[in-house]
C-alpha cells in the first residue's frame, strides 16, 4: 500500500495590533490547525518588554523562518508602531505580505507597504497562504 507525502505547509508570521487585536490572531491560529488548512502559524509573538534594537531583532530572526507575512487588520493597526516595523523587515527580507480585514463591520486602514489587502475568507487564506 503506498501512502501520500503530506505536502508542507507554508509557515506563516501574523503581525497584529498586540494591545487590540489578539483574539484575531487567536483566530488565524484556530485556523491554521485545520487539516485542510496549507498554511501553519507559529506564535512567535515578542511579549516580553525589550529594548527597540533587541526587539527587533529578535522579530527579524522570526520573520527569517517564515514564507510569508500576514498582517490582520484591525481599527487601529495602521498607526501600530510594532507592525509597520514588521512589515519593513518582511519587505527588507523579499517576504511576501498580505493583509486580512479582521472585522466585517469596521473600518480599517491598510498598513502602507503591506501588500494586497483581502477580506478574511477560507477561500482568500486557502489561496493566498499556500
Amino acid at each position: 500500500m503506498r501512502t501520500r507525502k503530506r505536502k508542507d505547509k507554508t509557515r506563516v508570521f501574523v503581525s497584529y495590533d498586540y494591545d487590540r487585536d489578539k483574539e484575531l490572531k487567536a483566530f488565524l491560529v484556530g485556523q491554521s490547525r485545520n487539516e485542510r488548512s496549507p498554511f501553519s502559524v507559529s506564535d512567535w509573538s515578542l511579549r516580553e518588554a525589550a529594548p527597540q534594537r533587541s526587539w527587533k531583532r529578535k522579530a527579524k530572526e522570526r520573520i527569517q523562518r517564515v514564507d510569508k507575512v500576514v498582517v490582520i487588520l484591525g481599527a487601529r493597526t495602521s498607526s501600530a508602531p510594532g507592525v509597520r516595523a514588521e512589515v519593513d523587515i518582511a519587505r527588507s527580507l523579499r517576504k511576501p505580505v498580505i493583509q486580512i480585514k479582521g472585522r466585517k463591520n469596521r473600518k480599517c486602514r491598510s498598513v502602507h507597504g503591506a501588500g494586497r489587502r483581502l477580506r478574511w475568507t477560507w477561500e482568500n487564506l486557502a489561496i493566498n497562504l499556500q
